[in-house]
C-alpha cells in the first residue's frame, strides 16, 4: 500500500510547529507556553503525570471549543492552524485519534468513512464507491477487522479495543500528514496494543509527522519514537531521544521535577 498523504504540502520537508502555546479553560491556565516541532517523517512522542495538560494540547490542535488559546501559535505546513475550523485543518492534513471516540447511532462505520474521505480529500482525488469500499475492505483486513465491522452502526457497541482499532482504520482511509494519537493505548490489552501499533506504523514514513501521547511506556516498544518530550505543569520540561522512555521508566516524573525547580537558580547570571 502507498504512504501518500492527503495533505497537497510539501511531502518529506513539511514542518508542524507549536510555539509558546498558552491555553486555559474557565479561566484556569492548563498549557503555560509550550514548544514543539514536528518533521515529516518523524516519530515524535509526549508524556507526563496526569493534569499535566497532554490532552488538553490534542484537543487545541483540532480546534476542540471548550478550550481557550491566550496565546502562542500552531503553524501545520506554514499555514496558521488557529485560525482555521476543525474541518480546515483535518484538510491540511492534520488528524486526532480520540482517546474516547463517541458513538454515532445510525451512521455506519463504511457510510461514515465514505463521507469523512469525500470532505478531506476533496474532488480532484475523491474515490469511487468501488474503490473505496475495496480500499476499506483491505485497511480492515490489516487491522484483523471482521467485514462484518464496516457495516455496524460507528462505535455503537463497540469494545474499548474496537474504537480504538476504528480510529486507526479512520487514519489510514484518510491518510493524513499529521497525526495525534492521545493516549490511543489506553484501556488495550497486549494483542490490541500490537495490532494497534502495527496499523501505526505501517503509515509511517517520509510523509507522515506523528506525535504519540501516552501514560504509559509500553505503546513506545512498538511505536518508536525518535524524540520523547515530557510535560509537567504546562511545559515541556525535558526533551531528548528515545533514551528517555528507559530513564522514565527507572526513575518515573519526580526527577524532572526537580530539575525544573533547581534550573532557575543553577542559570547563570
Amino acid at each position: 500500500m502507498t504512504n501518500e498523504a492527503a495533505n497537497t504540502g510539501p511531502a518529506g520537508g513539511g514542518i508542524f510547529s507549536i510555539e509558546g502555546l498558552r491555553v486555559q479553560v474557565e479561566g484556569k491556565p492548563i498549557l503555560n507556553g509550550v514548544d514543539l516541532e514536528i518533521r515529516r517523517g518523524e516519530t515524535h512522542a509526549l508524556m507526563g503525570p496526569n493534569g499535566s495538560g497532554k490532552s488538553t494540547l490534542a484537543n487545541v490542535i483540532l480546534g476542540h471549543p471548550d478550550y481557550e488559546v491566550t496565546g502562542g501559535a500552531i503553524r501545520c505546513d506554514g499555514h496558521d492552524l488557529l485560525a482555521l475550523a476543525p474541518e480546515e485543518r483535518a484538510r491540511l492534513g492534520v488528524f486526532l485519534a480520540f482517546q474516547y471516540p463517541v458513538a454515532v447511532p445510525g451512521v455506519t462505520v463504511a457510510r461514515f468513512l465514505k463521507t469523512a474521505c469525500d470532505a478531506v480529500l476533496g474532488e480532484a482525488r475523491r474515490l469511487s464507491a468501488s474503490a473505496f469500499l475495496a480500499r476499506l475492505r483491505e485497511e480492515a483486513a490489516f487491522l484483523e477487522m471482521d467485514e462484518s465491522f464496516i457495516h455496524r452502526p460507528l462505535n455503537e457497541g463497540f469494545s474499548g479495543g474496537e474504537k480504538k482499532r476504528m480510529e486507526i482504520l479512520q487514519m489510514r482511509m484518510l491518510r493524513p500528514a499529521y497525526v495525534v494519537l492521545d493516549e490511543t493505548d489506553s484501556g488495550l490489552d497486549i494483542d490490541a496494543l500490537k495490532t494497534v501499533a502495527r496499523g501505526v506504523t505501517g503509515r509511517t514514513g517520509p510523509d507522515l509527522g506523528l506525535l504519540v501521547i501516552t501514560h504509559y511506556e509500553r505503546i513506545l516498544r512498538y511505536i518508536r519514537p525518535d524524540h520523547l518530550h515530557i510535560l509537567i505543569d504546562g511545559r515541556i520540561a525535558r526533551s531528548g531521544g528515545p533514551e528517555l522512555v528507559r530513564e522514565l521508566e527507572d526513575r518515573g516524573y519526580d526527577w524532572v521535577r526537580a530539575a525544573g525547580a533547581r534550573a532557575p537558580a543553577e542559570a547563570p547570571a
